[in-house]
Formats: structure tokens, sequence, C-alpha cells
């Protein structure tokens, strides 16, 4: 189990140009997460390499603490065609 808080923290300080940073608690366990992020740090990169970006920055607390990640990652522009 890990603190909501502290995975967000984790997030805003490795995106921290992020436009729209989420974080929902799936079960109420604090272990399953659902992420949506939306940075230009995923510009040119692919949805594998864009999640990887996320699990680098959640570094040990993949390891044990999050027991599930559900993702959803996009740049500004994909964000903003998504929303039209």
């Amino acid at each position: 189990m890990i603190e909501p808080e502290l995975v967000i923290a984790r997030l805003q300080k490795s995106f921290a140009d992020a436009e729209k940073l989420d974080l929902k608690d799936l079960t109420g366990t604090k272990d399953h997460y659902e992420a949506l992020i939306v940075s230009r740090a995923f510009e040119g990169k692919s949805r594998i390499e864009q999640h990887q970006l996320v699990y680098a920055a959640l570094g040990e607390l993949m390891a044990g603490p999050v027991h599930a990640l559900a993702l959803q990652t996009y740049t500004p522009e994909a964000w903003a065609k998504k929303n039209r």
C-alpha cells in the first residue's frame, strides 16, 4: 500500500510540465491505480516508451507498493484532439 499523495508527488516531480495529472485509486486498497498524464515529455515517443517513462518516475514503487497501474498518457496535442 502507498498513499496516493506520494504517487502523485513522484509523478509531479518527473512530469513538472504536466498540463493534466490525475490519479485514481481503483479499488480503495491504495495499490491499484489509474493515472492520466498529459505532458510534452511524451512527444515523439511510442505508447510503450511513454509508459516506461512513468514506470521510471515511480521507480521502486512499481516493485511492490503499486501492484497495478493503468496508464493513459498523452501529449498536449493528442489530448486536445481527443477532447474536441
